[in-house]
């Protein structure tokens, strides 16, 4: 599993990039901050209910959370079905919003 920094996302972001983000935490969390990924929660990964992905399976993919953790695992199940390109933000949204705040 590869990993992101904050700061590339960032630049990346800003230089109008279109990024995959699969933001695998909770609805509430997401609702409380996101940073734009699209809402697909771990237990959804894990149970490999993971259809609505397929489309991304030969795209690059950065999964975060809150810490890094669940977004880790995320990423090494999508490598495990087959997505060829993923990668977990490091530190996942603590890092963001110390980084960049909210």
């Amino acid at each position: 599993m590869t990993t992101i920094t904050p700061e590339e996302v960032k630049e990346r972001l800003d230089a109008g990039e279109k990024l995959h983000l699969l933001d695998v935490r909770q609805p509430e969390e997401n609702a409380e901050f996101n940073i734009g990924g699209t809402l697909f929660p771990l237990g959804k990964i894990q149970s490999m209910q993971t259809e609505d992905l397929d489309n991304l399976k030969d795209e690059e993919v950065i999964c975060y959370c809150r810490s890094g953790n669940r977004s880790g695992m995320a990423a090494m199940v999508l490598e495990q079905l087959g997505f060829s390109n993923v990668k977990n933000l490091a530190g996942g949204m603590l890092a963001w919003r110390e980084k960049f705040g909210s």
